[in-house]
């Protein structure tokens, strides 16, 4: 049995690390509200532009320089992979990077060349590990504002229009629900905005199949709304990654909360034990001294 000295010791070790641990819960409890309400409220305006993107691309209009089509022959795939700058978030960087390394694998299998720009400092440090070839991004921080993800989705569009790359994917972790997160790649080029059909009654129907005047044309209109729609769709895969972070990170600081507290239990059991098994030798001495006496 371990010394009692020995015991208290390690005791106040894990109570200290419980008391990181338990305060690194509470930071990303309180950084995942904050973020999740900056997705809940870029979602309407993401919302009603794809909207305006789909009631647009279905007219017949010719764009001279249209991201809804590639502008070369040979195919090229470029990959966005979004991690983390920071540890301590269970799976959730192991998880993007398998989704990217399994996305990027296919895609070269096919015979298709992928660029991969790396975004977050512990993918760059796995792809540097697994000398994978890659491209550094600069950091956003641990809060992406759109004034940072602007010019990357501006450079990834002007690669696209170059016609340097036939294809966009961005690989990072989906936000689905408090629970729910899952690694996920998605197209980003060229567009392909969704052209659902209208669905309820007739009403719905008839409203959907209203026709509208432009102003200006509607050629003009996508010429404008397309980039705007690809910033805002990296944009949000950004917001998805920091809020699936968050989470993860409160997930796995909860874990080892909870872990501390039980460790901490079975260190004063055998605290209690060591203790009393001193006491019991103690008192059999002095009752052995007192016999040998008499």
């Amino acid at each position: 049995m371990a010394n009692k000295r020995q015991l208290v010791k390690r005791r106040k070790a894990v109570r200290n690390i419980r008391k990181i641990t338990r305060t690194m819960q509470l930071i990303a409890t309180a950084r995942f509200q904050a973020m999740f309400k900056r997705v809940s409220a870029s979602k309407p305006y993401s919302e009603k532009l794809a909207e305006m993107v789909a009631g647009l691309a279905g007219l017949d209009v010719e764009l001279p320089d249209s991201l809804l089509e590639a502008h070369s022959e040979t195919p090229r795939d470029v990959t966005v992979v979004i991690t983390s700058n920071r540890g301590l978030c269970g799976g959730y960087n192991a998880n993007v990077m398998r989704t990217a390394i399994e996305h990027i694998d296919r895609t070269a299998n096919s015979g298709t060349p992928c660029d991969v720009q790396m975004v977050g400092k512990k993918g760059i440090q796995y792809f540097r590990f697994l000398r994978r070839a890659m491209t550094e991004v600069s950091p956003l921080g641990d809060t992406p504002k759109f004034e940072m993800v602007e010019p990357l989705a501006n450079e990834l569009m002007a690669r696209f229009r170059r016609g340097e790359a036939t294809t966009v994917h961005v690989a990072f972790m989906r936000f689905h629900s408090m629970g729910r997160q899952r690694p996920e790649v998605v197209q980003l080029l060229p567009l392909a905005p969704d052209k659902k059909a209208p669905s309820g009654d007739s009403a719905d129907a008839g409203a959907a199949a209203v026709q509208y005047d432009f102003s200006p044309e509607p050629g003009k209109l996508l010429e404008e709304l397309l980039p705007a729609t690809v910033r805002i769709r990296l944009f949000t895969c950004f917001l998805e990654a920091a809020v699936s972070e968050q989470i993860a990170r409160m997930v796995a600081m909860k874990a080892a909360t909870d872990a501390a507290g039980d460790m901490i239990k079975s260190l004063t059991t055998q605290y209690n034990r060591a203790r009393q098994t001193s006491i019991t030798m103690e008192l059999l001495d002095i009752i052995g001294g007192a016999a040998a006496v008499q």
